[in-house]
């Protein structure tokens, strides 16, 4: 055989899960979509909500949400970015008690939406609509059969 043969064999015994050294398996972890676990989120709010305050482990995990939807958006500046998250946090802080972890088991998707509807919140303060741009529709133009 000569070299390049070698290191291809190499390669396919490393490729396939095998530590060259020691001859055991590799162990993959299982990919996370989450920048928090649901579970550990979930933890928190139930500690929370049993000394009737935020722990400050919750606090953590609800503004690296909150950064990581904001990353979603686009803003006009910085400043908007930054007002939205105050925006989201403070409708976290706000209605965090209203989560019933007897009635879901998945706190990160319910506290997500809270978040973003903050976001939405804080836009609609910074950047109001003029009544020019409002849609009004009334009831004489809406017909019934």
């Amino acid at each position: 055989m000569h070299n390049g043969t070698n290191n291809l064999q190499t390669e396919s015994a490393v490729g396939v899960g095998v530590l060259p050294e020691s001859g055991s398996k590799r162990v993959k972890k299982t990919p996370s979509n989450y920048y928090i676990n649901p579970a550990e989120l979930r933890e928190e709010v139930i500690k929370s909500k049993e000394r009737n305050e935020l722990t400050p482990r919750a606090v953590a995990m609800f503004q690296t949400m909150a950064k990581e939807a904001s990353k979603k958006l686009r803003y006009r500046d910085e400043e908007d970015r930054k007002d939205c998250i105050a925006f989201a946090m403070m409708d976290v802080v706000r209605y965090w008690r209203s989560y019933n972890p007897e009635k879901s088991k998945d706190p990160f998707a319910y506290f997500t939406q809270m978040i973003k509807n903050g976001f939405a919140k804080g836009w609609r303060k910074l950047h109001p609509l003029s009544s020019g741009e409002k849609v009004s529709l009334s009831h004489d133009n809406i017909y019934t059969m």
